[in-house]
């Protein structure tokens, strides 16, 4: 089933231009290109979560709020690859960090060969969406990068607290799975 977009909250938006925009914003603004990108994807995150709202109701799920977490995964999985992002796995790490997986994801640019994960209009717009159900605030946080030549993208959702964690052990040069390890 196709996605319908809404013109009020929604345009469907080509992945040639995300990428393109990805790639001038880096050559014009350096690494002042993420947060442009997060900001942007978080303020988009509310109309998504919009359409997703309309296509669970579409689908007879009803509200996405009330649905028991294995069925909003399996929702969520099911309306990103409907709406055009990619195919997505979502898995609990823990109990702290859920890891939202895809091998073929919209931002993503194989091509790009960036130094670092880099899908942060993904990171925002997801952070804003999950968000929306989570018992507090919510972040994302993009540590796999098809655009570094990795497999997949793979973004963690989980609280500031933890997220921030988990980048500060980054920036020392551990890696995120030692780095949620060490949360217990």
């Amino acid at each position: 089933m196709s996605l319908s977009v809404s013109p009020a909250t929604l345009s469907a938006v080509p992945h040639a231009s995300l990428r393109a925009l990805r790639a001038a914003l880096v050559r014009d603004l350096g690494d002042g290109f993420a947060s442009v990108l997060q900001e942007a994807g978080y303020a988009g995150g509310e109309a998504v979560f919009g359409a997703f709202r309309d296509w669970c109701q579409r689908q007879g799920l009803g509200a996405p709020e009330e649905l028991a977490v294995p069925r909003f995964q399996d929702a969520a999985m099911r309306f990103f690859a409907d709406a055009g992002w990619g195919h997505v796995m979502i898995t609990e790490i823990g109990d702290k960090v859920v890891a939202f997986d895809s091998e073929d994801w919209a931002e993503s640019d194989p091509a790009a060969q960036m130094p670092y994960a880099s899908c942060y209009y993904s990171a925002g717009m997801l952070a804003d969406f999950f968000g929306r159900v989570a018992d507090g605030a919510l972040g994302a946080m993009e540590v796999e990068c098809r655009s570094t030549g990795a497999a997949r993208c793979r973004f963690l959702l989980g609280s500031q607290e933890v997220l921030g964690h988990v980048y500060q052990r980054l920036t020392e040069g551990v890696g995120y799975e030692v780095a949620l390890g060490e949360l217990g």
